[in-house]
């Protein structure tokens, strides 16, 4: 049982049909996300690590799932439980900016297809297949 809970909010992030990843320190591709502080507004948690993470300005159309997943934190010497509210998020443009002094090392617009093999976490691929019907209308 995890000792410390921490609430969390990311997006999906599209371009047409091309979804927006970030490789993290660890090579791991991934969404943009961060912590909830204070109980602050999930949806204007998600929107700001977006911006922060990547640069990316986007609007939400509509929550896209939950996830939850479980690690040791070695500077909390504890386990940790992040669960994560998601939401489909459409970019205003195509410009981004990777916050490479948060540790990334990459990211880019990717065609749906490369982006869901690319993504590193099975949950995280299923919020992208619903963040996408969403944004397809249910298609």
């Amino acid at each position: 049982m995890a000792e410390l809970v921490r609430n969390c909010a990311g997006g999906a992030v599209f371009s047409g049909d091309e979804v927006f990843l970030l490789k993290n320190d660890k090579g791991e591709w991934i969404m943009p996300k961060g912590v909830i502080r204070d109980r602050g507004d999930a949806g204007d948690v998600a929107l700001r690590r977006v911006e922060a993470e990547a640069g990316i300005e986007a609007e939400i159309v509509a929550p896209a799932g939950k996830t939850s997943y479980e690690f040791y934190s070695q500077t909390r010497r504890k386990q940790v439980l992040n669960r994560i509210q998601w939401f489909a998020m459409r970019a205003k443009s195509r410009r981004y900016r990777i916050a490479f002094e948060q540790g990334f090392l990459n990211g880019d617009f990717f065609p749906f297809d490369v982006a869901a093999k690319l993504i590193t976490h099975d949950q995280d691929r299923e919020i992208l297949k619903s963040a996408r019907e969403i944004l397809n209308g249910g298609r």
